[in-house]
């Protein structure tokens, strides 16, 4: 997630892929909002980043929900 993923790249993600990286994404924003409020923060955009990426995901996770768009299937060969 270094520069935000594109969304046609997280409809390819099961789940619990999106799970984690909604996770992750809001653990780095929280990091983010601390050093934005101690004034160590180098980089303002990257709050704006993150915070796109979160509702990437969401947006997804709600299309499934909706039946609008389907999980990929995990093939074994």
């Amino acid at each position: 997630m270094a520069g935000g993923t594109k969304a046609s790249e997280l409809r390819e993600l099961p789940e619990e892929e999106l799970i984690s990286l909604l996770r992750d994404a809001k653990a780095e924003l929280f990091n983010l909002r601390v050093q934005s409020a101690t004034g160590q923060l180098d980089n303002n955009r990257r709050l704006q980043v993150i915070r796109r990426e979160i509702a990437r995901i969401y947006t997804i996770m709600r299309e499934r929900e909706l039946g609008l768009s389907a999980a990929p299937t995990e093939v074994t060969a």
